[in-house]
């Protein structure tokens, strides 16, 4: 549970008026969840995204994500590095907490959500993360539809989950981060936060583990995966492929540019046979081989 730094009130402001403001920019209007269009958005800002799992030694994640920026040609490139040997939910949260890195223009860094307790401008990149993801007026909006009331309070601990459950597979959050937002709209006391902060929501045959997969079985997993990719964005996978056709790189070195993201040529159509000439060549080459043991 979180005791670090506590945000002042302008502080919240000027981010929730940051998170609603880029959201409608990119075209998020009302209650329409973010969810996996995340990866669209760094793709649509120009954005490169590369994704790898690096574990850290007690197998956690040795870091959430990384903002960095570099230069070619005279043009700025920006790239976001995800550590994908998380929880995909967490990878979702990582990139929305990086792009408060890139539009407020805090620079190159190295994130790890859990800094905010000793950092104010991750503090700050992680509320606009909740926020981005899912707008308080938003959710004092559902909480006021569903139980007729502001507060939860009088509500009981497993109707909570199971409505915290279905925000999960709705909004894409964290359950963590559910619960905190919860807390900050005070719709749960201190004493239901910590309650619930305790809950082991990766627990897939615990209680909260059986609502998730009752609800929406394959989104919540899917949150709730440690996804292990390796890859690129779309567009740059297109440059390699567009490189090789213009015979900028040979067949060759197309598959081994490849291959770092575990991909083929063949993915994409392309399909690489060994010519009778070389066939040939291997053969005479063999032989060769062969006669200077005899």
């Amino acid at each position: 549970m979180n005791n670090g730094i506590v945000l002042e009130e302008l502080q919240i402001e000027n981010i929730r008026n940051l998170a609603s403001a880029k959201r409608l920019s990119l075209g998020f209007a009302g209650e329409t969840p973010i969810a996996n269009d995340i990866f669209t958005i760094i793709e649509n800002l120009d954005i490169r995204l590369l994704e790898y799992p690096i574990k850290s030694e007690n197998n956690n994640p040795a870091f959430s994500a990384a903002l960095m920026y570099s230069e070619e040609g005279g043009e700025e490139l920006v790239f976001i590095g995800l550590n994908t040997s998380d929880y995909f939910d967490k990878q979702v949260f990582a990139l929305a907490h990086e792009l408060y890195h890139f539009y407020t223009k805090t620079g190159s860094h190295l994130s790890r959500l859990e800094d905010e307790e000793h950092n104010l401008t991750e503090a700050q990149a992680n509320r606009f993360a909740a926020e981005f993801l899912l707008p308080e007026n938003i959710l004092k909006s559902i909480v006021l539809r569903e139980f007729k009331s502001k507060s939860l309070q009088e509500v009981q601990t497993k109707t909570i989950l199971r409505f915290i459950a279905r925000l999960q597979c709705t909004w894409w959050l964290p359950y963590r981060s559910l619960v905190k937002r919860l807390k900050e709209i005070e719709a749960i006391s201190s004493e239901q936060y910590s309650e619930l902060y305790k809950v082991d929501e990766r627990d897939l045959k615990g209680e909260y583990g059986r609502l998730g997969k009752a609800i929406n079985k394959d989104i919540f997993l899917k949150l709730n995966t440690i996804t292990d990719n390796i890859g690129i964005s779309p567009k740059d996978i297109e440059v390699i492929i567009r490189n090789f056709e213009d015979r900028i790189i040979d067949e060759h070195n197309f598959a081994d540019a490849l291959s770092l993201f575990h991909k083929t040529p063949d993915d994409f159509g392309y399909e690489f046979t060994i010519s009778p000439d070389d066939i040939a060549e291997f053969d005479d080459f063999f032989k060769e081989e062969r006669d200077d043991e005899s």
